[in-house]
């Protein structure tokens, strides 16, 4: 049976984490590159900005800095302030979490054109999930000569109340939206452009909420299993990644649609 806790198992973790984490930011990366000429449109004002992608932009760049900071804290060979810097990685990532799950609410709040008790249920649910992303430092990391920044200690608890606050958000936001479509297509009896946008929108937000709830539900099993200090993290990474990238494009595929877009 594998001793999880034994010094060359945490050794054989943290280059699996280290390899993990380059192949991720090579995909995260691809992935910006592919949407950069969307960005650009937006900054550069050929597109026409409205406020909701304060959230889109703050999300996707965030995450990008966090997996810069991780490799940063593995590739290194200087000594570094390896806490200080895990802190920043730590909150930019889960902050790119919460705000993939904001994308997907502004969405539902514009479908159900601001109904002011859907407003306040949401809030609701952003000020607990964004509760316990800000509670704090989660991980405390040290230096270790020849390997880098390594995580000797992570509080599981609250990590993993993070991620399946996320998927209950995820699931709340996905059945208000489905509800108000499906209530809207039976009452209005809808068709053409305004039905294709309404399958877009369900099958989008279908989509992200698999993907992102089967990527939170590994990283929690994870945290929850606490084997050793590095694999009770070792997917949090592949879930934050996977919900932003799954927000972004859905935030993307909403805006480029030939349909006034109501305000939010």
């Amino acid at each position: 049976m594998t001793n999880w806790q034994s010094f060359s198992e945490l050794s054989t973790d943290i280059v699996v984490f280290d390899r993990l984490i380059h192949a991720l930011l090579g995909l995260y990366g691809w992935e910006i590159l592919l949407s950069l000429d969307f960005d650009w449109a937006v900054i550069s004002g050929k597109r026409k900005f409205r406020w909701p992608l304060i959230f889109y932009f703050a999300g996707r760049y965030l995450l990008l800095f966090a997996m810069i900071g991780i490799l940063i804290s593995l590739d290194t060979p200087k000594i570094i302030n390896c806490q200080a810097l895990y802190v920043f990685n730590q909150l930019a990532g889960d902050a790119a979490l919460g705000l993939a799950s904001i994308n997907l609410s502004l969405r539902t709040i514009a479908i159900w054109s601001q109904n002011k008790w859907i407003v306040g249920i949401i809030v609701l649910l952003i000020l607990g999930h964004w509760s316990l992303i800000l509670q704090g430092v989660l991980l405390k990391v040290i230096w270790v000569q020849g390997v880098g920044c390594t995580i000797i200690k992570s509080n599981t608890t609250i990590l993993a109340a993070t991620f399946i606050y996320s998927m209950s958000f995820d699931l709340v936001v996905l059945c208000l939206t489905a509800y108000k479509l499906a209530w809207t297509r039976r009452v209005s009896g809808t068709c053409g452009i305004h039905s294709k946008l309404v399958r877009m929108v369900f099958s989008d937000g279908l989509v992200y909420f698999i993907l992102a709830f089967l990527a939170n539900l590994l990283a929690t099993i994870f945290m929850i299993l606490n084997l050793n200090a590095v694999m009770s993290v070792v997917f949090n990474v592949p879930a934050a990644i996977a919900s932003t990238i799954m927000a972004s494009r859905v935030v993307r595929r909403l805006y480029n649609f030939n349909l006034a877009i109501p305000e939010v």
